[in-house]
């Protein structure tokens, strides 16, 4: 009995003696492929070549640089619809292409486009990113029926705090009456908060200036804005980054300067969705 009990003592020793031997050899084991786990590059993915975002909008007015454009006035009795949509293909080195469209679809006036769409306007540009800055450059055609105005869009914006932002907004050739190619320049901050996890709110303040003629009136301030609106994901939609947003902007506008306005001052209000790709 002494003899087995020393055999499994004598047994028990060696087996703990070899592990204590081995630790050291599976701890640097162990640590090799941690290292090599950690000096390994991961993988970020792949940029999408094409992203887009695509807005479905009621809108209380159709106000364009200040201007009342149907004459609504503080009146929210006639909503309008306005589709955009707009993609971004990834060019590379911080540059991107831009194509976009945006509709004005009412029943206002008769029109020969056709299907209540009274106004298409399209733009193609590139932009270039550096770091928090964003630098924009976009040629547009509005198109009214027979009518076409050509414009030519500068925007410098900041990504960070207030979010800043500076447009200058060239009308190169326009076929419409009581109006002249000009320049409208827009400053804006647009700062912005979380309410609770899902709810985005941003708060745009801007004020614009105008050359002579741009809008029929005289140079100088044309309009100051201030708006308060809100994003909200529609997460229970199973495809698509899908957001509902709802907001109000109220507009103070000089008639000396934009003298066709049926009010100086007016309230507007816009609801949709928005899906980005």
């Amino acid at each position: 009995m002494k003899t087995v009990k020393h055999t499994l003592t004598s047994n028990y020793i060696k087996y703990v003696a070899a592990l204590l031997a081995a630790a050291p050899i599976l701890a640097a084991t162990q640590n090799c492929q941690a290292e090599a786990a950690a000096a390994a590059p991961v993988a970020e993915p792949e940029a999408p070549f094409v992203t887009g975002t695509l807005a479905l909008t009621v809108d209380t007015h159709f106000v364009s640089y200040g201007a009342d454009v149907w004459g609504a006035g503080n009146n929210w009795d006639d909503p309008l619809f306005h589709p955009m949509l707009e993609l971004g293909f990834d060019l590379g080195g911080n540059f991107k292409g831009i194509l976009g469209t945006w509709w004005d679809v009412n029943n206002n006036a008769p029109t020969s486009i056709g299907n209540s769409i009274q106004e298409v306007d399209v733009w193609a540009g590139l932009s270039y990113g550096m770091g928090k800055f964003t630098f924009t450059g976009l040629y547009q055609e509005w198109m009214y029926a027979s009518q076409t105005e050509k414009i030519v869009d500068l925007k410098a914006s900041y990504a960070g705090f207030l979010n800043p932002s500076a447009t200058f907004h060239f009308r190169v050739d326009s076929e419409l009456p009581n109006t002249d190619d000009g320049l409208a320049v827009v400053l804006g901050i647009a700062p912005g908060l979380k309410l609770g996890e899902n709810i985005s709110l941003t708060f745009p303040l801007n004020i614009a200036g105008e050359t002579e003629g741009f809008h029929g009136g005289d140079e100088g301030f044309s309009f100051a804005s201030l708006g308060a609106n809100a994003g909200i994901p529609l997460s229970f939609i199973p495809k698509g980054n899908w957001t509902f947003n709802i907001g109000v902007t109220y507009f103070v506008t000089s008639d000396d300067v934009i003298p066709n306005n049926p009010e100086d001052a007016f309230l507007t209000g816009s609801a949709g969705v928005t899906l980005t790709f």
